[in-house]
């Protein structure tokens, strides 16, 4: 029986992987206007909320980064996986 909710856990967690990313984006954003937000108020210049909506967005692209460096070592290591011997990237692009 425990074999049965295996599947069901696995799913799950793939899944919340799966959104990792786009809540980490959000929140990177959400946490810069914040800091844009709490600078501005507190040393009354108009441009630190500017500021903090860059880091913001900075950091939410540099978590896209993360992302793609860790499916390219993922993807790496599945090239070199006897399963996917027969694997071998086609670089035509021929639709004729």
């Amino acid at each position: 029986m425990a074999e049965e909710n295996k599947p069901k856990a696995k799913k799950i967690i793939e899944g919340a992987n799966d959104l990792s990313l786009g809540i980490s984006m959000v929140v990177a954003v959400l946490i810069g206007v914040g800091l844009g937000i709490g600078m501005k108020e507190l040393f009354g210049i108009e441009w630190l909320f500017w500021l903090g909506v860059f880091w913001g967005v900075a950091a939410a692209g540099l978590n896209v980064y993360k992302a793609y460096k860790k499916q390219l070592e993922s993807l790496e290591e599945l090239k070199n996986d006897p399963r996917y011997k027969n694997y071998r990237q086609n670089d035509d692009d021929d639709d004729d």
